[in-house]
């Protein structure tokens, strides 16, 4: 079976599921919830895994900007290479939304294990300040 080779692991958010125990992803969604975790996490957030994580985070403060878009695609692109190696990233667009001080990055992967594609919409906030 093609999917085993994804394997089972704790769901994110860790939850307990309707009979107590630790709720559980496994095979596709546990990809797509190992996909939002890499872009959720900070570099350096893990002091154990330091390297770990999504370069957009150092981009919270700029300004809604198409250069703020392609250093937020190449952070994106660059982080799902090196740490999610299960899937194949087929395209990455980055898109402001709610009058620029969201960034909606919507990813499309296709799971290598199954030949399966996804998109994932993961919302990126910018910080609203004054203008630079």
């Amino acid at each position: 079976m093609p999917q085993s080779f994804l394997g089972v692991g704790w769901a994110f958010p860790v939850s307990p599921d309707s009979s107590g125990a630790l709720a559980t992803a496994a095979y596709e969604e546990s990809v797509r919830q190992a996909v939002w975790i890499v872009l959720g996490t900070a570099k350096g957030e893990r002091a154990t895994h330091p390297d770990f994580g999504c370069g957009i985070h150092d981009l919270v403060f700029e300004q809604n900007t198409p250069a703020t878009a392609g250093k937020v695609t190449k952070s994106v692109k660059d982080a799902l290479l090196l740490f999610e190696p299960r899937i194949d990233l087929l395209d990455v667009q980055v898109q402001a939304q709610n009058g620029g001080e969201v960034l909606q990055i919507s990813i499309d992967y296709r799971v290598r294990a199954t030949n399966n594609q996804f998109n994932l919409v993961f919302p990126f906030y910018l910080e609203q300040g004054a203008a630079r």
